[in-house]
C-alpha cells in the first residue's frame, strides 16, 4: 500500500499496487455462527511482501487463540485497495461472515492517489454504519501521511477518521503505525521499497490494535 512516514524521509514513492485476495489465517475457517472478526483493509492488513502467516492479522489470531477466546478472524484485506473499493464489497462480506466485530483499516490509499478527504470520510462512514446495522462493532484504524504532504492535510486526514468514530460512537485507532513509522530510525521497519514495513513491525501494529479490538470483543 503505502509510503513510509519518517521525516528524514519524505519522497513519495511510485509503487505498483498488487491485489491480495481473500484470504484465512492458517487454520482459520469461514464462519456465520461462531464469533468472527472480520478485517476490511489494504497491504498493511494483506501481508504485502511478507511471508504468509507473519503480519499482524495472522499474529491477532495467534494470540486470540493463545488467550483460548473463541474467534475466528477473516482477513479480507486487499493490497491497493481504497475506501471507495472497500465500501463496494462491505455488503458481500457481512451477508457471507455475519461478523462480530469489523476492523476497517483504510484510507490511506485514498491520501496516496489525492482522492478527496470528504470522499474518503464519507467512505468510511457509510462503511461503520453498514457494519453496525448488521449487528457487528467497528475498530476504524486510522492513517497518517508523510510530512511532504503538509501538517494542514494531515491534521484534516486524523480529522476525518476522529468525525467518523465521533459520529458512529465506534472505536479509533489514531495511528496504526504509532512507532513504526514515526520515529527517528523508521526506516529499519520498512522493506526496500520504503513504503511496507517489513515483518518485524508487525508486532508493533498488532500491539497499537490490540487494545480496541480487546475492547469489543464480544
Amino acid at each position: 500500500m503505502l509510503f513510509s512516514f519518517a521525516r528524514r524521509h519524505c519522497n513519495v514513492l511510485a509503487v505498483t499496487l498488487i491485489g491480495v485476495g481473500l484470504w484465512l489465517p492458517a487454520g482459520a475457517a469461514p464462519s456465520t455462527t461462531a464469533n468472527t472478526l472480520l478485517v476490511v483493509g489494504d497491504s498493511l492488513s494483506a501481508e504485502y511482501g511478507l511471508k504468509r502467516g507473519s503480519g499482524w492479522v495472522a499474529l491477532l489470531q495467534s494470540r486470540l487463540d493463545k488467550e483460548k477466546r473463541a474467534v475466528t478472524v477473516v482477513n479480507a484485506s486487499i493490497s491497493g485497495d481504497t475506501t471507495s473499493g472497500g465500501r463496494s464489497r462491505l455488503d458481500a462480506l457481512l451477508e457471507q461472515h455475519r461478523p462480530r466485530l469489523v476492523v476497517i483499516e483504510l484510507g490511506g490509499n485514498d491520501a496516496l492517489r489525492g482522492l478527496p478527504l470528504g470522499m474518503t470520510r464519507d467512505n468510511l462512514q457509510a462503511m461503520t454504519l453498514a457494519s453496525q446495522r448488521a449487528g457487528a462493532k467497528v475498530v476504524l484504524v486510522g492513517m497518517q501521511v508523510p510530512p511532504n504532504y503538509g501538517e494542514d492535510y494531515n491534521r484534516q486526514m486524523q480529522a476525518a477518521y476522529a468525525e467518523v468514530a465521533k459520529n458512529t460512537k465506534s472505536t479509533l485507532v489514531p495511528f496504526f503505525l504509532k512507532g513504526v513509522a514515526d520515529g527517528p530510525n523508521a526506516m529499519q521497519w520498512f522493506q526496500a521499497d520504503r513504503i511496507h514495513p517489513t515483518e518485524a513491525a508487525h508486532p508493533t501494529m498488532l500491539a497499537n490494535v490490540w487494545p480496541a479490538i480487546l475492547k469489543n470483543l464480544p
